[in-house]
């Protein structure tokens, strides 16, 4: 049985920047749950960051950029605090490895999870089209990730690797 990792503030824990949770009911994501494929991550709280924490965005690029030191994430009091992203995205991408997983679901806009978008870095609202720290770097690796709006395409991406197990 494949794993999938999702994000923990999916899975209704209180671990966003504000202590909130961003609760995905999806029949998807249940089932999976009562499968026991779901690896809950939260690559902010691996990274050392607190609950509740400033908000934090990406300046200068996307999680890639991050990583060549092209880019920073940094708080809205303006702390760079690209050291807690990228060690949690790190520690991340290793519990996956553990695992042999191939599949992640993470929140979307999420300076370390967004896979699609991320605000970019103004802390005025504004999307762009980037990856977060640890969506590009479990992508780098071999593993897809879909946002809390593609859960029906991770599934059929997922029963694509079962079939592939079983050949």
């Amino acid at each position: 049985m494949k794993f999938v990792l999702v994000s923990s503030c999916l899975l209704g824990k209180p671990v966003r920047y504000n202590g909130t949770h961003k609760l995905a009911e999806n029949d998807v994501l249940a089932r999976w749950l009562n499968e026991g494929r779901v690896i809950s991550v939260c690559p902010e709280l691996a990274g050392g960051m607190p609950v509740p924490r400033p908000p934090a965005e990406i300046i200068g690029g996307g999680g890639m950029q991050v990583f060549s030191g092209l880019a920073r994430v940094v708080d809205a009091q303006g702390n760079d605090v690209s050291r807690a992203f990228v060690a949690g995205s790190v520690q991340t991408l290793e519990q996956a490895k553990l695992k042999g997983i191939r599949v992640a679901v993470l929140k979307e806009d999420s300076p370390s999870c967004g896979s699609g978008s991320i605000y970019d870095g103004t802390f005025t609202g504004k999307r762009i089209q980037e990856q977060g720290v640890t969506a590009a770097l479990l992508e780098s690796e071999g593993i897809r990730v879909f946002s809390e709006t593609q859960f029906a395409q991770a599934e059929a991406y997922l029963r694509s690797l079962d079939a592939e197990a079983t050949e």
